[in-house]
């Protein structure tokens, strides 16, 4: 991947936060069980920018908060285009594969639990989406992360190969 697609600042962003999946996890010590949580937060200012994180603690709330700053750290810009993406895509991360294409005005998001979380809060209104294998919220957060942040626009596309962007379609 030759472009860095991170974002810099989120000062200026108003980024709203949805939890994707909260997991209980037990310890068992000598004085008994210690129970604590993870949680995986999508957060996404609904207008090409989306990060993910993951919060452990022993507190729900606690799990959330840290969950959200962590994926404030993380955050990617995603070409956004009248609601929906420029092409199609497939990543995989882990046992999970994704497969992300685009569709016409008024489809909706046509995905499931932990896509249509980051999908929607990237601001993308017309999708289909597809996941394969493993259906682990984690390993679908990251494989779906990873399809968008490989997305382009074709302006970039045209800049990168250093022709017009009217080449870009005729070629």
């Amino acid at each position: 991947m030759a472009k860095d697609n991170r974002v810099k600042s989120t000062n200026d962003l108003e980024l709203k936060d949805r939890l994707v999946a909260i997991n209980r996890v037990t310890k068992v010590t000598k004085g008994g069980r210690t129970f604590s949580f993870s949680a995986i937060v999508v957060v996404g200012n609904e207008d090409g920018v989306v990060g993910w994180g993951l919060g452990k603690a022993s507190e729900v709330t606690a799990a959330i908060s840290k969950g959200v700053e962590a994926a404030k750290k993380n955050l990617i810009k995603v070409p956004v285009r009248k609601g929906t993406i420029p092409h199609d895509q497939v990543a995989k991360f882990g046992g999970a594969q994704v497969y992300i294409k685009p569709a016409s005005h008024g489809t909706g998001v046509k995905a499931g639990g932990a896509m249509r979380a980051v999908l929607e809060s990237v601001g993308i209104t017309d999708v289909l989406a597809k996941s394969k294998g493993s259906s682990n919220p984690h390993n679908l957060v990251k494989a779906t992360m990873a399809a968008l942040g490989e997305l382009r626009d074709a302006y970039t596309v045209a800049q990168n190969r250093g022709v017009s962007l009217e080449k870009v379609f005729k070629g």
